[in-house]
């Protein structure tokens, strides 16, 4: 074919896509829970797990159809780490998940580094974001990622792409938000080899829950060839937010 003539027609056909992408995330579909988010590691051995209220203006905020959020604690009562799981039934403008890049340094945490970990779940490692933050004398390390439809995604920007791909083809773009925050024992405090120890301990902790999470997650949300006509239907609760 033409070159000249390719060229052409690839501005229409960028446009009609355009179009397409934005009717489909306008009519698309909300495809509910396959299972209730109560259900997404309520306990985990040698801790005690509490659970708290999102404030309704924060809610309003975050717009997820669902989550369930717990803090939970050491023996000695401090809090070891904390677990957030944010459901969106569908996603327009304006109801969109956020991501912690930008959450977590309003709640007042300062990223020292970010980056890349792996957590494997049902013989399969997967790639999540992991960053190193900073708050006071605290400091955590935290790990989340992006799940459904199919799909365990660390990168923004993939997500973004694949929700713009799977309004327009498939009409449905439910998703969750994951992440988890493991505080470090003794950072401020600490000797810098001991909080090298420390660090690497957070993180074996880290990838023990997030291996949990995982498997917990694939059970309650929509299969991935799950279809809006064939959901079934949603599971709503009262659940919590826990910020260490």
């Amino acid at each position: 074919m033409n070159k000249a003539l390719v060229q052409r027609y690839i501005p229409g056909a960028l446009f009609v896509v355009g179009i397409l992408m934005v009717w489909s995330t306008r009519s698309q579909t909300a495809v509910p829970l396959a299972g209730s988010l109560a259900t997404v590691l309520p306990e985990m051995e040698g801790y005690r797990a509490t659970q708290q209220i999102i404030p309704p203006d924060e809610l309003k905020i975050v717009g997820a159809t669902g989550y369930v959020a717990r803090a939970f604690f050491k023996p000695d009562s401090t809090v070891a780490f904390t677990t957030y799981v944010a459901y969106y039934d569908r996603q327009t403008q304006g109801k969109t998940m956020h991501s912690p890049r930008n959450c977590l340094p309003g709640a007042g945490w300062e990223i020292l580094t970010t980056g890349r970990g792996t957590i494997n779940a049902g013989g399969k490692a997967h790639e999540v974001n992991k960053y190193l933050l900073k708050k006071d004398a605290h400091q955590a390390v935290v790990y989340y990622w992006y799940q459904g439809r199919g799909r365990i995604v660390a990168s923004e920007y993939e997500v973004k792409w694949n929700l713009l791909l799977d309004a327009a083809f498939r009409g449905h773009t439910e998703e969750a938000l994951v992440r988890i925050v493991v505080l470090v024992p003794g950072a401020g405090k600490a000797t810098r080899e001991d909080l090298n120890a420390a660090y690497a301990q957070a993180e074996k902790l880290g990838s023990r829950i997030g291996e949990r999470l995982l498997a917990d997650m694939s059970r309650v949300l929509p299969s991935a060839t799950q279809t809006p006509s064939t959901a079934s239907a949603f599971h709503t609760e009262t659940v919590a937010l826990v910020t260490p």
